[in-house]
């Protein structure tokens, strides 16, 4: 693995490629704070979503109904572009004899989000870990996001969401389950649009 100075070293190489001097005074300092922007930009790779997962309480009381957390604003990249994706995850599952802590699901989201990423591929990883950490008795995700590699470089279409879904379990056999989460999710994003 490349070290801090081979990393700053890169960025300075990409200033020139530009067209720019890394070395003019506004340009000095962009290496250092690009590579510390890169480690928060891709944190999930040193974060595990079972260590997230494996804390669950069993005294629930029977509750057995869905658990849905909505609107969970994220930011990733592009594995094409580095371009930025901004969007928001909308979490459902259905438990069984358990329960994670609603906190737990949105660091899911991020963990995955904090990687280079398509977003269909991490539609289906948050999903995938959820059924297989928790296994409960489903788990429905909807990803709506913005792709900046697509609004400022390419074809230059703004206000373009795209959506993806991954239903497992009860939410993939039960037609009046996934509808139920999908109105759930509907009435909130409503007209108003999934970025507004």
């Amino acid at each position: 693995m490349p070290d801090r100075n081979e990393a700053e070293a890169a960025v300075r190489t990409l200033i020139r490629w530009a067209g720019d001097d890394p070395d003019r005074e506004g340009l000095r300092e962009t290496p250092r704070r690009v590579v510390d922007a890169f480690r928060e930009f891709f944190a999930g790779y040193e974060a595990d979503p079972e260590d997230v997962l494996r804390r669950t309480f069993e005294e629930t009381d029977g509750y057995d109904e869905m658990v849905l957390l909505r609107d969970i604003r994220f930011e990733s990249h592009c594995e094409h572009h580095l371009a930025p994706i901004i969007g928001r995850a909308h979490v459902g599952y259905l438990p069984h004899r358990r329960v994670v802590g609603i906190s737990k699901l949105a660091r899911v989201v991020d963990i995955y989000a904090k990687r280079l990423q398509i977003q269909e591929k991490m539609t289906a990883q948050i999903a995938n870990a959820i059924n297989d950490i928790l296994e409960p008795k489903g788990v429905a995700v909807v990803i709506e996001a913005a792709h900046q590699c697509m609004t400022t470089r390419g074809v230059h279409k703004s206000g373009v969401v795209m959506t993806t879904s991954r239903m497992l379990g009860a939410f993939r056999e039960d037609q009046a389950t996934r509808r139920e989460f999908l109105a759930m999710i509907g009435k909130h994003t409503g007209g108003e649009g999934i970025l507004a």
